[in-house]
């Protein structure tokens, strides 16, 4: 199921994150690409297509004789040539810097005046051109000063060598390409990473919940199973008196207090881990709260002669719930009285430290093992697992004591060193 769940945060993640990145490289490729058709149209309508003729006197305009100048304006450079051609395509003029052979020149002019409406790329010698056609005019100056522009009937053809442009266009292509499955590999292997990260918390909420109702119903089940055995037990002796039966009764009682307790305990926690449920605020003052949960538990202290050492600081306030504390410094206190050995000592502990309240209780006793100390916020977890039916401890009160804590905003730690101390410190924001 999480497996499946993360492979539906990857995929949804890579495809968002491939689609952007091919996008964006189609922008810049297409961009390029536009770029340089702009430029080589440009280049290519840009060629003049004019040629000028000035008429001497004694000399009429259509003679083809010495008496006529023609000159050609002409911006060539190395990558480009041109082409002078008749009404049927034959060579009239080459004009080009480019060292080629004849039949490449008319190989050329025929390509391009067989496909005048074409724009493709032809290769000549080797190399990528493209073509342009535009008719020549030719401007005749005469006598008078009077410019006259006529069309003769030629062509124009401009060759511009695009082989550069190409190979451009395809190391541009190529880069991208390679940019871009490299950039997907690093983002599978960062959203594969960030996609564990995103399912750890939910795989361990299940966990916990598989273990909650797992524990849950083993707790439950030890008072059931007493209640139904001693009601076989009644069932059985029917006849007998009530005053004669009366420890079947008390064992009956005795299991459903249990179930009580942890049905209670349950409640609690589900109450203090519920988010939406309004939390009731007034300032009070926490040291008498805590000094009077102390004191309404020495005596519990004093069965097991333990030496207790109090250490409060007066009129520490904070603005929050006062039945939160009192809880809280109660599962603690309870907590150090059940683990502390006999004749041992419980040291309690408030101080201020700047904006917080800092509460610690530390107890001698057996101490809790390095393995057992992350998880003794954990719901139904005890390190003795045979205290339950000494104590009717079932292991929430810790659990319960973190989610008051969580709550009002505070911190909790436990430390512990085994046959040596245990101290479980609260840090809340006053």
């Amino acid at each position: 199921m999480f497996n499946r769940l993360r492979n539906k945060f990857l995929i949804l993640n890579l495809s968002m994150t491939s689609g952007v990145i091919v996008a964006a490289f189609a922008f810049i490729y297409f961009i390029t690409y536009g770029n340089m058709e702009a430029d080589i149209r440009a280049r290519l309508n840009s060629q003049p297509d004019v040629q000028v003729r000035v008429e001497k006197p004694d000399t009429p305009a259509d003679a083809a004789s010495p008496g006529v100048t023609n000159a050609h304006i002409s911006k060539d450079g190395l990558n480009l040539f041109h082409i002078e051609v008749d009404a049927n395509g034959n060579i009239l003029n080459i004009d080009s810097f480019a060292d080629l052979p004849d039949d490449v020149y008319t190989q050329a002019a025929e390509i391009a005046w067989n496909n005048r409406n074409s724009r493709e790329v032809v290769k000549l010698d080797g190399r990528q051109w493209r073509y342009g056609i535009t008719p020549i005019r030719v401007q005749i100056v005469r006598e008078d000063g009077v410019p006259v522009t006529v069309e003769e009937g030629t062509f124009h053809i401009t060759y511009l060598d695009v082989t550069e442009s190409r190979r451009t266009l395809m190391q541009l292509l190529g880069t991208l390409l390679f940019v871009g499955l490299c950039s997907i590999v690093v983002i599978f292997a960062v959203s594969l990473y960030f996609a564990n990260r995103a399912i750890r918390p939910l795989r361990e909420t299940w966990d916990k919940q598989k273990r909650f109702v797992a524990d849950a119903s083993h707790e439950l089940k030890t008072p059931i199973s007493i209640i139904k055995a001693n009601y076989d037990a009644l069932v059985a002796n029917r006849e007998d008196t009530i005053a004669n039966q009366m420890k079947w009764l008390d064992y009956i009682r005795a299991g459903t207090d249990r179930m009580t307790k942890l049905v209670n305990d349950l409640l609690t926690l589900a109450r203090t881990e519920d988010a939406q449920l309004p939390v009731f605020k007034a300032t009070f003052s926490v040291s008498e709260e805590i000094d009077d949960v102390v004191r309404s538990m020495e005596a519990a202290a004093a069965d097991k002669q333990i030496r207790l050492v109090r250490s409060i600081e007066p009129d520490i306030y904070m603005h929050g719930d006062p039945d939160n504390i009192r809880q809280l410094a109660a599962i603690l206190f309870d907590n150090a009285i059940k683990y502390t050995n006999v004749e041992g000592w419980i040291r309690l502990s408030l101080t201020k430290a700047k904006r917080h309240a800092v509460f610690t209780v530390s107890n001698s006793g057996p101490g809790i093992a390095k393995d057992d100390l992350p998880r003794v916020f954990d719901r139904f977890f005890r390190a003795d697992r045979s205290r339950t039916y000494r104590d009717g401890s079932y292991g929430l009160g810790l659990s319960i004591a973190k989610s008051i804590v969580d709550r009002l905003g505070g911190r909790i730690r436990a430390d512990s060193v085994e046959n040596g101390v245990t101290t479980f410190s609260v840090t809340l924001p006053l």
